[in-house]
């Protein structure tokens, strides 16, 4: 990988106010809002003697994620390729893969760093426990990761414009967030709902992150649904993917 390039996308980031609050501080912001809900930090028994707001954590985590994948990654993409610069790296010694790669890399990045920052600020804020099952919680949250980002290639593969990037990113986000549990969590799902949510890269993976805070393992079966979905998206993006 080029380094200047991976630096040059780093410090573009950097200078987005925008896409930095909602990829790292809307995450652990949401988290705190809702761990300031009275009613939320009291154990449920219908949630197994959790609170509300420990459901919340995976949730509030994969909101990062999404938005990291979903909705900045293609728009920087999707503006390379609108205004050439993709074409033009082309007759240059560093290929546009490298910028492809940093973009990638960079927006993973900042999706791991936000996921650090809802769970410590869950920890110190929220009084929630770490994941007891620290390797599966890293397994399932790269995973998630790596879905995410190929959801978000593929989206920058099928648009030719910012602004097309922008209607389908919108479009595919607000399912997704469903998905990860943002109105109604994975476990408080009614059966049927959450059978089918689970089969979904954010279903399964807000199931993964549950299951390896409760200190268990992350089923197969969740994390084959993440890798599935990733290598999915991954090669149909590969498939439709111009660089001009």
């Amino acid at each position: 990988m080029n380094t200047a390039v991976l630096r040059t996308e780093a410090r573009l980031l950097a200078r987005e106010p925008g896409s930095l609050f909602w990829i790292l501080a809307f995450p652990p912001l949401l988290l705190v809002i809702l761990g300031a809900v009275p009613a939320f930090r009291e154990p449920q028994d219908a949630l197994g003697g959790l609170r509300v707001v420990d459901t919340y954590v995976p949730v509030t985590v994969l909101v990062g994620l999404i938005v990291a994948g979903v909705q900045a990654m293609p728009a920087g993409l999707t503006g390379y390729r609108e205004h050439g610069i993709l074409r033009r790296m082309a007759t240059t010694p560093v290929r546009p893969s490298a910028l492809l790669s940093a973009q990638m890399l960079v927006h993973a990045v900042a999706a791991v760093l936000s996921a650090l920052l809802t769970l410590t600020a869950g920890r110190v804020l929220c009084d929630v426990h770490l994941p007891r099952q620290p390797f599966g919680y890293l397994l399932a949250l790269l995973l998630a990761v790596l879905a995410a980002l190929a959801l978000g290639s593929l989206i920058s593969a099928v648009s030719r414009t910012v602004k097309i990037a922008g209607a389908v990113g919108t479009v595919v986000f607000f399912p997704m967030l469903f998905c990860a549990g943002v109105w109604l969590p994975v476990p408080s799902m009614p059966d049927l709902m959450a059978d089918i949510v689970v089969l979904t890269p954010f279903g399964a993976a807000a199931q993964a992150l549950g299951d390896a805070t409760a200190g268990d393992w992350p089923g197969w079966a969740h994390l084959g649904v993440m890798a599935g979905w990733a290598v999915l998206l991954s090669g149909a993006a590969a498939r439709w993917f111009r660089w001009e």
